[in-house]
């Protein structure tokens, strides 16, 4: 081997002990806001207001409770011990080492659809620029961030919370120049107030946890915090209460500026088109819009290779493969999912698609991670005994039902979108990891890797 390519490595024998301990809850919060907001907002607003009316600001603060309950797995393990593979190491100390197969597979295939980003980013850019070419903005922006990402991920968080303050700034203008606007009276009528009735404002709330969720990526992060128990579960109910309060502020504006029946269904950038000057309310594209997506892709490219990278050092994949560079960045890793960006923009895929489709198989894991939560006395008990989050056996049950129940929901929202193709598909791609699992557990040698904070 080469002097450079030495330099490049920093293991042979690949391990998640060796992942650079560098995240504090700055950096933790950071990348967990960047990761929940997203410019899918721009559009969820309109489609809520439509299902609430102007109480759409109250079903975004009870979409907070569905998002907290939901993550209540997370809150409890994460704030117990260091999981250093994130998800796949929690799968695989709490439930099984088949199934901790089987949930790497399917993490893989429900995370290909990182394409969609760098997409929509350029669909943005374009409406600001005409004639800008969607595929080659979208390769410069997947690129760009995987970039930044083989630097490790203490740079990525720096480069996080820059973004972050830019995209503040701009939605702070939405909410400064609009609040003077908002009509008088506005909040008063009950015809426009509570649409659909108390129903209507669940349902809006069920819905806008796609804006409010984004926070459980931080158990990721677990290998790379520097006091991951104490600070995983904090971030993970602080990032979600600080998004939901901004998107909360943010709808009072949404909804009471223009009369009720403009802005249902409509997007976030009508209402900023009409209270903000041309040139804010173009720096509210770049800044809440373009930034948006921009914070959600570098946050993603920064865990999404943490389940695969254990996955590789206990051999369900080639070792080879997790290898991580001089940044404690798994390269190998990380240039897959570049690549599986790159083939869909260049050959125009529907991503889309698959991005729904995977979505269902990354819910019907849930009810294997509510099983985690009640193993937890079992598998971590000294651990468990000194957790900040210990209580009883009986409330543990009552936390797995609580997510077994946001995950019949979250399943029952997205059933009026399956089609057989999807169904068969699912149910396909699950044979299809557990089959793989079976035939390859022989072959694996599972490093340990949780441990005390």
């Amino acid at each position: 081997m080469s002097e450079r390519a030495n330099s490049a490595v920093v293991s042979t024998a690949p391990t998640t002990k060796d992942l650079k301990r560098v995240l504090g809850r700055k950096e933790l919060m950071s990348l967990a806001i960047g990761q929940i907001i997203g410019a899918g907002i721009m559009a969820l607003m309109g489609a809520a207001i439509g299902m609430t009316g102007r109480s759409v600001f109250y079903a975004f603060l009870l979409s907070t409770v569905f998002v907290v309950i939901d993550s209540l797995g997370s809150i409890l393990i994460g704030g117990t011990v260091r999981l250093r593979g994130g998800d796949y190491t929690k799968m695989a100390a709490l439930v099984g080492k088949r199934t901790a197969g089987a949930y790497v597979i399917c993490d893989f295939i429900w995370n290909i659809g990182i394409a969609i980003l760098p997409l929509s980013f350029a669909d943005y850019l374009q409406s600001l620029i005409p004639g800008i070419p969607i595929k080659a903005t979208a390769l410069v922006v997947l690129t760009l961030f995987f970039v930044i990402n083989i630097f490790g991920v203490k740079q990525a968080a720096l480069i996080e919370t820059i973004m972050l303050v830019v995209m503040g700034l701009a939605l702070g203008s939405f909410v400064v120049f609009g609040m003077p606007q908002v009509q008088p009276g506005a909040f008063g009528g009950v015809s426009n107030y509570l649409l659909n009735g108390p129903v209507g404002i669940i349902s809006a709330a069920a819905f806008l946890t796609y804006a409010t969720s984004g926070s459980f990526v931080v158990i990721s992060y677990s290998g790379e915090c520097k006091h991951p128990t104490k600070d995983i579960p904090f971030v993970l109910i602080a990032s979600t209460l600080v998004v939901a309060g901004i998107y909360a502020v943010i709808s009072i504006v949404a909804a009471g500026v223009l009369p009720i029946e403009q802005v249902a269904d409509q997007s976030l950038a009508l209402v900023a088109k009409k209270i903000l000057p041309e040139p804010l309310f173009i720096f509210f594209i770049v800044g809440g819009c373009l930034f948006s997506l921009a914070t959600t892709l570098n946050a993603t490219f920064s865990w999404i290779t943490k389940s695969l990278l254990q996955a590789s050092v206990d051999g369900w994949f080639p070792k080879k493969f997790g290898t991580l560079n001089k940044h404690g960045a798994p390269i190998y890793i990380l240039t897959m999912y570049y690549l599986l960006g790159v083939v869909p923009i260049v050959f125009g895929f529907d991503i889309e698609f698959v991005a729904d489709f995977a979505l269902i198989l990354s819910y019907a894991f849930n009810f294997a991670f509510s099983y985690a939560i009640i193993r937890l006395p079992k598998v971590f008990p000294e651990q468990w005994k000194r957790s900040s989050y210990h209580c009883s056996n009986s409330m543990l049950w009552v936390c797995a039902a609580l997510t077994v129940g946001m995950s019949v929901l979250n399943i029952c929202m997205l059933g009026s979108d399956l089609n057989p193709v999807m169904i068969i598909g699912n149910i396909a791609s699950l044979a299809f990891a557990y089959i793989y699992a079976f035939l390859r557990e022989k072959h694996v040698d599972m490093e340990v890797s949780y441990e005390d904070d």
